[in-house]
């Protein structure tokens, strides 16, 4: 016979898990956007989790007219670990009376079912309109910056709308930086302190990612930690080859 204990975590251990959502807030002008995102999907491969990446940024390539029909049929597999949309225009699509996109989340979650992640890249207007209540507040959307003061800037005023518009109370950063710069952790406790004084809002994790997108323990750490505001419990890192998005 199992105990209570024992039973409980058999059935979350063997129970169905949906696709978890981290958005993250596009910032164009970042040099080595593309290289912080697919450090980001890496960290999650290293758990050995799917991943479905979402572009719906300025620069992405516009959403299929299928995406209204049968969203499944427009994710491209790049491997067996990972799926692409295309999806500029996407969230629009999706408005409701209330102006909200919330519907989007649950269809993209029927559409990858096999994912354990969806990162979801778009503007923060956009993401606003996706995340705002009803909505419950278990996301943690990552901020994309450098060590330019006007994507600073960028990166904080992309908060300031998601905090205000959507409630958002807590947020991760990747810095497009070398991992051992000082100005990097000047620039994240600065950011941070700005989020907490101004906001109310918390930065609790962040990590730089240099040109050779190398692993770490901090881009691990925030990547474990948008997934456990949500509650899933990740398995740990495991070895597995470097992947590298080639479009």
């Amino acid at each position: 016979m199992f105990s209570a204990d024992q039973a409980a975590g058999l059935r979350a251990r063997f129970a169905r898990r949906e696709p978890q959502l981290v958005p993250v807030l596009d910032n164009p002008a970042v040099q080595g956007a593309e290289g912080l995102l697919d450090a980001l999907v890496g960290a999650y491969l290293e758990r050995g989790l799917q991943v479905l990446v979402v572009d719906a940024g300025v620069q992405a390539q516009p959403a299929s007219e299928l995406a209204s029909v049968n969203l499944a049929a427009c994710i491209e597999a790049l491997s067996d670990q990972v799926g692409w949309l295309d999806a500029r225009g996407l969230i629009l699509r999706h408005l409701d009376a209330r102006g909200s996109a919330a519907r989007l989340a649950e269809r993209l979650k029927d559409a990858a079912p096999q994912a354990d992640v969806i990162l979801l890249r778009a503007p923060a207007p956009e993401l606003a309109r996706l995340l705002a209540p009803p909505q419950p507040q278990s996301t943690r959307p990552v901020l994309l910056c450098d060590l330019q003061p006007d994507n600073l800037r960028a990166a904080y005023a992309g908060m300031k709308w998601l905090r205000e518009r959507a409630g958002v109370p807590v947020f991760a950063l990747l810095l497009s930086a070398p991992p051992r710069l000082p100005l990097a952790e000047r620039i994240a406790r600065q950011l941070a302190d700005c989020a907490e004084r101004f906001l109310g809002a918390a930065l609790p994790d962040w990590a730089a990612v240099g040109p050779g997108k190398q692993s770490s323990a901090p881009l691990r750490r925030l990547a474990r930690d948008c997934l456990l505001c949500e509650g899933v419990v990740t398995p740990p890192p495991q070895e597995t080859q470097a992947w590298q998005r080639t479009r």
